[in-house]
């Protein structure tokens, strides 16, 4: 009986030690502006692209707050800035920010992100976003990008 006690004993004691813990990652600061986004980019309403693009909107290396990269992945505009964020608001904005696919200068006025705001392809309710861009290689023309939140349903992708 002894021996049974004691391999019990010497089981619960190797089980208890290579238990892994798990830790909470944690979120990113921009957690709630931080997403997929299936947008147009319209000039005077007219859709210039002709098709919806994936965007994509996600924290800097920094993990601040106040810091969001706007990415159109090189499908549009071909433009990554940085933005000034407010996850509060869920707004965002930035005076000539630099590219990062080439050399010019992006700014960003009137952008939001609105919960709920949209619907996918298939008619879910799901977030969207808006913005109006202007950029140096055309500061005539100001670019309205717009659209939802991706669901990643199959049947919801543009592409």
């Amino acid at each position: 009986m002894k021996k049974i006690f004691s391999i019990i004993g010497l089981l619960a004691v190797f089980s208890m030690s290579c238990t892994k813990k798990l830790e909470d990652p944690g979120t990113t600061a921009t957690q709630a502006m931080s997403n997929e986004w299936w947008v147009t980019l319209d000039v005077d309403g007219t859709d210039v692209l002709g098709a919806h693009i994936l965007f994509y909107t996600y924290n800097t290396s920094r993990n601040v707050a106040d810091s969001l990269w706007l990415d159109d992945g090189g499908n549009g505009y071909q433009f990554k800035v940085m933005t000034k964020a407010d996850p509060a608001s869920l707004t965002f904005s930035t005076d000539s920010a630099q590219n990062e696919y080439y050399d010019i200068k992006a700014t960003i006025k009137n952008g939001k992100i609105i919960p709920n705001g949209g619907h996918s392809k298939t008619g879910i309710v799901t977030d969207s976003i808006y913005m109006e861009a202007i950029f140096t290689d055309d500061p005539a023309t100001t670019y309205v990008i717009s659209g939802v939140a991706r669901t990643r349903w199959a049947d919801d992708d543009y592409n």
